[in-house]
């Protein structure tokens, strides 16, 4: 069964630090390309930082500086370090995982909700 969950939201205060986790199983995760997205209340759902199954990253301006993506392809999980936190960066957090060779295989996760609240 393919599942991808998401871990490690919660409250945060401004300047904090939080580390969200998508562990993935029932498919072969090293070839997936994975993205984190976010969706604040009332905003449209945004890719934040993105990691390709050869480890290339990409964030959104935003979070460049702030948020760190990395993968281990062996305990199939991707985790997001997110730093300096700022009210803006409250939302869901929703993990997605797309074949690298085909959108047919395209996986999401139910999500995880950070606040970042002082």
């Amino acid at each position: 069964q393919v599942q991808l969950v998401e871990s490690g939201g919660g409250l945060a205060q401004p300047g904090g630090y939080l580390t969200l986790t998508c562990a993935a199983s029932g498919f072969t995760f090293s070839v997936y390309d994975v993205k984190w997205y976010r969706q604040a209340p009332g905003k449209e759902r945004e890719m934040v930082a993105a990691i390709t199954s050869t480890g290339d990253v990409n964030y959104v301006d935003s979070v460049k500086g702030r948020f760190t993506i990395s993968r281990d392809n062996t305990a199939k999980r991707v985790t997001l370090h997110m730093n300096n936190l700022k009210s803006e960066d409250t939302g869901a957090y929703y993990c997605n995982a797309r074949h690298s060779h085909t959108t047919v295989f395209d996986y999401w996760g139910r999500g995880t909700q950070v606040t970042v609240s002082s």
